[in-house]
């Protein structure tokens, strides 16, 4: 039986299309493969992958996030993996790498880990108010990862198996990391408030294997966990950590905090008094950048605080095309970075080199 990548949705990078007549048994098996080499960091086994900055993407259209490498453990319903290359040019711009980089709101932590991986900044804190990602970082961080990573690649998917570990009570940090780490990925869109139901049909009828890639996750967590150094993680307050670091000029703090409009809908601790957080933003000694709806309300916090705003175009889960809000103390860096023509090949094989 033959099938071409085309039958699917197209995402192989590894040049042009080939048709192949394999048992229609082992089909399955290459697909799953390929799926998972989808959500690999490609760019250490692509020479010719590009390190994209904010000079290599335009504002008005979306960034190809299969094109950027993927860090997280979490898929979420605002994840920020489109947002790295900006965030590159962010923090490359400031005049010395800093020594702190604030995610006051980690989630997935996305920018976080980017920032650790590729030496953005000295350190990374992570914050995050809900307890059950928390177990996730902590179990991560503290010398539960070996377990985490054996677990998930032993477990068995079933509907059977997922409603087991999604009732029964947790009793310890790794236990509720491992149930986090699977309703993340078998519910619908990511989502974690309550009420999410399970994914149906998902990605080529795979039901709740759409978003379940074991291997994929087993080595993500060993990555982080090997550069544990790099980063620190609290649970708690980010609003109070900001505090902590406010006078800090050597201080960085990335803000992507839950939305003034889906966050009630999407996430368990959505409550923010975003009057108060760019009020705190505006008097903090090192830099800023938020990313928050593109929305009036918004806009006119910004301005009022003496921020400046940048629109910036993504796609959602749904590949929905949508507009976020870049909001800084200067985007200097951003204006500089679309009018430039990007990095050279030469430029941008150093840089893989040095992140590798």
């Amino acid at each position: 039986m033959a099938r071409s990548s085309t039958t699917y949705f197209a995402r192989w990078r590894s040049g042009r299309t080939v048709v192949v007549r394999v048992p229609e048994a082992l089909v399955n098996h290459i697909l799953d493969y390929a799926r998972q080499l989808d959500q690999t960091d490609f760019i250490s086994h692509d020479p010719e992958a590009v390190y994209r900055t904010a000079a290599h993407v335009r504002a008005d259209q979306p960034v190809n996030v299969a094109a950027v490498p993927q860090r997280s453990l979490f898929r979420y319903p605002g994840g920020k993996t489109w947002l790295v290359p900006y965030i590159r040019s962010w923090l490359s711009s400031l005049s010395e790498r800093p020594k702190i980089l604030v995610e006051p709101f980690a989630g997935g932590g996305i920018i976080g880990l980017t920032a650790g991986f590729e030496k953005l900044a000295d350190h990374v804190i992570l914050v995050e108010k809900d307890p059950d990602v928390a177990a996730v970082w902590k179990a991560v961080l503290s010398g539960q990862d070996e377990w985490l990573a054996r677990e998930i690649e032993k477990f068995e998917l079933s509907k059977k198996a997922v409603a087991n570990v999604l009732s029964r009570s947790v009793e310890s940090i790794r236990q509720r990391a491992f149930a986090t780490i699977l309703r993340n990925r078998v519910q619908r869109g990511g989502i974690m408030a309550a009420g999410a139901g399970l994914v149906k049909n998902g990605e080529n009828g795979r039901g709740l294997a759409s978003r379940w890639y074991p291997e994929t996750l087993a080595k993500r967590i060993r990555a982080i966990a090997a550069l544990r150094d790099c980063f620190s993680f609290i649970e708690g307050d980010g609003i109070e950590v900001v505090k902590q670091y406010a006078d800090e000029s050597d201080a960085a703090f990335f803000i992507d905090p839950p939305y003034t409009v889906a966050s009630r809908r999407l996430y368990p601790h959505w409550q923010v008094d975003h009057r108060s957080l760019f009020s705190l933003l505006s008097q903090v000694r090192g830099d800023v950048l938020f990313t928050y709806d593109h929305t009036r309300e918004i806009v006119a916090l910004a301005k009022e605080f003496g921020f400046e705003t940048q629109p910036i175009a993504m796609k959602n889960t749904h590949h929905a095309r949508m507009t976020e809000l870049l909001v800084g103390k200067n985007l200097g860096w951003f204006r500089t970075a679309q009018a430039s023509p990007g990095l050279n090949s030469r430029t941008a094989q150093e840089k893989l080199a040095f992140h590798q």
